[in-house]
């Protein structure tokens, strides 16, 4: 083991502190003695946050800066939040580790008591949330609210006109920020077989260079392979619907007694449109794949060339 520290490259934010925390306290509980220091970017994502991501570039927004340090080998691996990262990666670098998954689902906020058989405002920034918020409450106003967790969750308690009356965010943060046990709000998971998470929503992803086998080898030990099977179904068939920030699309899968089954869906942005299926099969990405062809051949294509156009 060498006395040099593990660099440990992650965004700035209190949910992306908490995931670079976690993965070094899993990474010394499986190599007592190894040290690892953090090292801070603010990455384009972070800094336009006055408008939707689709506006200004997409995912790769958040990832851009650390996997620039990661090839000038300025850091030894990234930490994401998985479904933060495009489909495709540059060049010399790999997901070489998936840690066992959180919760996938997303959660309204409202203040305690709220009704939210018709909310006015639903702030959310998402796509996929905005759809399915847009076919749940169809006269709802998207209010497209940006920013860390604890600035979203805010908005809820805004004076008008800033105000939200429900605000839509992943569970897996507000756990892991231990949010939940805020008594001035109130958290209402959704059924992850009606309202269908992003793909990769609850995982992490280590990025490292293809060809740093010691850092790899390190990372074997927290690498969960269930969860990696099914985030790579997932991401298969957001490559497979060439889904992005700009298209409301998501996929969750799952393994069970050796079966995968993932559920999926395409919409349009204002929710009066979707094409929903499920398939269960052999675990791989080819069941990911299969389902975004279902899902295309089922109108989705039409859906994905209206809004592109």
């Amino acid at each position: 083991m060498t006395d040099k520290p593990l660099r440990i490259g992650t965004r700035g934010s209190a949910l992306a502190l908490w995931q670079a925390d976690h993965v070094a306290a899993e990474l010394a509980e499986a190599h007592p003695g190894l040290r690892t220091e953090k090292v801070l970017f603010k990455t384009a994502g972070d800094r336009f946050l006055d408008r939707p991501l689709a506006e200004v570039g997409g995912k790769g927004l958040f990832t851009k800066e650390l996997e620039e340090s990661l090839l000038a080998g300025e850091i030894d691996l990234a930490v994401h939040s998985l479904k933060d990262m495009p489909t495709t990666l540059p060049e010399g670098l790999v997901l070489s580790t998936i840690p066992v998954r959180a919760d996938v689902r997303d959660c309204l906020v409202t203040v305690p008591g709220a009704t939210i058989d018709a909310p006015a405002i639903v702030g959310t920034a998402s796509l996929r949330r905005a759809c399915l918020a847009r076919a749940r409450w169809p006269n709802a106003h998207i209010e497209a609210i940006r920013g860390n967790v604890g600035t979203r969750l805010d908005r809820v308690h805004a004076e008008p006109p800033r105000r939200c009356d429900v605000v839509v965010l992943a569970m897996a943060g507000l756990l892991r920020l231990e949010l939940t046990k805020r008594e001035d709000l109130e958290f209402r998971p959704l059924n992850p077989e009606q309202w269908i998470p992003a793909v990769s929503q609850g995982a992490l992803a280590i990025e490292t260079r293809s060809g740093d086998t010691r850092i790899r080898d390190l990372l074997a030990a927290i690498h969960h392979p269930d969860t990696a099977t099914c985030v790579t179904a997932e991401r298969a068939f957001l490559r497979g619907v060439e889904g992005d920030c700009r298209v409301p699309v998501g996929a969750h899968a799952t393994i069970d007694r050796g079966t995968m089954r993932i559920r999926g869906f395409i919409g349009t942005p204002d929710g009066s449109a979707m094409v929903v299926d499920t398939l269960m099969g052999a675990p791989g990405p080819e069941l990911g794949e299969t389902l975004a062809t279902r899902l295309l051949e089922a109108g989705g294509r039409e859906m994905l060339r209206a809004l592109r156009a």
